[in-house]
């Protein structure tokens, strides 16, 4: 019985994700219909990869056909693009022992604890752990000495604006501070309202509209933490949140929101500024290919640092970024999978996703190459000296052992409702650090306090530019 509830909650998953991504041209790259032994009926070897990116959907199906027509070892790809559901989709198929063969890494810790991937050691050549030794990171990539997966692109997070927006409400410049952010947010609102017009939005049909919003402004007010987690103390610090989710409170209260954000998701939302309705709101560098295949616009937009608490950067504006795809220790056609692992990573196709703007390169062969990408936008989210890669902290692995509502859907309800701040805050710091010690006795993580650490450190490695 439990199985058979659990392969019909994969099929509901499934069939939820691909609904959820019919504004692409096309969900699957494959040529041919899969068999149980991992043969398709022309006698390919089939491999089955699963990613929950939309933004490149149409570029990587493209680049999967070209595999799929081009390949001497008799390999078929089938990508399937998932939804905002992808964790438990994951989860459901390791269970049900459905998993695809190539998977995207949206959580390595939980993956490597949860032995879903298989260490891809033995098949990267000498060349190629040369050329990716620099950019590996303890936690992300490796654990123990062995490789589960590498790096690729890195989400840079900026402050998206339409320009013209902007100009009509009388404002000169995109916001420095928060203070900043909710005065322009009413300007907007008060010079637009007529003509459907708000000042920002965010995705807040999930706890993401929040963590969108303020990770990265968080993340560069301080110079401790991010994700909740202070480095220094080794503990839960949810403070770091309080000042962002004032101001996503008062613009709440200022009317100053997109009507209906609370049930919004990012792909109506980038509908909605990609015609003008949206002054402003904070996503990563994957806007530039959004707004040139999936929403094509012709509005004035931009992106700009995304404001600070007094407008200055302590910290480091997080780059997300670290961990790409992996093989699943479950399938059985590992060789294979390695095969096209080895097609994606390859200098010719990174290099190609990066000049046309689908996101900024973490690899360093491609960023010596000297070229950059040219797609409208993307000048904004190219990389800065206060751009960082901070180190993994057990922020998700936590989350296994809590007790409650998340952080992030737990500020949310306060931008909505109100209350509390500090009630709110003192509440996810005791139910964090409660669970943060069931992870840590469980051995769920190794990760430990680091006095010393200051994320203004981690600037000047990715770019020194200003």
């Amino acid at each position: 019985m439990a199985k058979k509830w659990m392969m019909t909650t994969l099929s509901a998953l499934l069939a939820l994700s691909l609904a959820g991504c019919s504004t692409n041209n096309g969900t699957t790259a494959s040529t041919g219909t899969g068999g149980s032994d991992g043969k398709s009926t022309e006698g390919k070897t089939k491999v089955i990869y699963w990613t929950p990116d939309r933004h490149d959907a149409d570029f990587m199906k493209t680049k999967i056909d070209e595999f799929n027509k081009t390949n001497k070892d008799n390999i078929e790809v089938e990508m399937t693009v998932m939804g905002d559901n992808y964790p438990q989709a994951v989860d459901i198929a390791f269970a049900s022992k459905q998993a695809p063969d190539v998977l995207q890494v949206n959580d390595f810790q939980t993956y490597y604890q949860k032995g879903y991937l298989a260490p891809i050691d033995g098949y990267m050549s000498e060349d190629m752990k040369t050329t990716f030794k620099d950019s590996l990171i303890d936690n992300k990539n490796t654990i123990d000495g062995k490789i589960y997966t590498l790096p690729n692109t890195g989400q840079v997070w900026r402050l998206v604006y339409n320009k013209d927006i902007f100009q009509k409400a009388g404002i000169t410049s995109p916001p420095k501070t928060l203070t900043e952010m909710v005065e322009d947010a009413k300007k907007i609102t008060d010079a637009g309202k007529s003509e459907g017009i708000y000042g920002f939005a965010s995705p807040f049909k999930s706890g993401s509209g929040f963590w969108r919003a303020a990770n990265t402004i968080a993340g560069a007010s301080n110079n401790y933490g991010i994700d909740g987690y202070n480095y220094r103390t080794g503990q839960f610090d949810f403070g770091m949140y309080k000042d962002v989710a004032l101001a996503l409170r008062q613009m709440s209260e200022d009317g100053s929101m997109l009507p209906g954000v609370e049930s919004l998701d990012i792909d109506p939302l980038r509908a909605q500024f990609a015609q003008g309705k949206i002054g402003m709101y904070i996503n990563h560098s994957g806007e530039p290919g959004v707004y040139k295949d999936q929403f094509p616009t012709e509005e004035n937009w931009a992106a700009a640092p995304v404001p600070t608490s007094d407008g200055t950067i302590k910290g480091a504006s997080q780059v997300i970024g670290g961990s790409y795809i992996g093989i699943s220790a479950d399938s059985t056609q590992k060789e294979a999978a390695w095969k096209f692992m080895e097609y994606v990573y390859s200098k010719d196709l990174q290099s190609e996703y990066y000049e046309k703007g689908y996101g900024i390169s973490l690899i360093p062969a491609v960023l010596s190459s000297g070229k950059k990408p040219n797609i409208p936008g993307i000048e904004g989210f190219l990389p800065k000296r206060y751009d960082a890669i901070f180190p993994a902290n057990p922020g998700v692995v936590t989350e296994s052992s809590l007790e409650g509502t998340k952080w992030t859907d737990a500020f949310s309800i306060f931008v909505f409702t109100g209350g509390d701040i500090d009630n709110v805050i003192k509440d996810l710091d005791s139910r964090y650090n409660a669970a943060l010690e069931k992870t840590k006795a469980a051995g769920l993580t190794n990760i430990s306090a680091d006095p010393s650490f200051d994320s203004s450190k981690l600037q000047g490695k990715l770019s020194t530019e200003e």
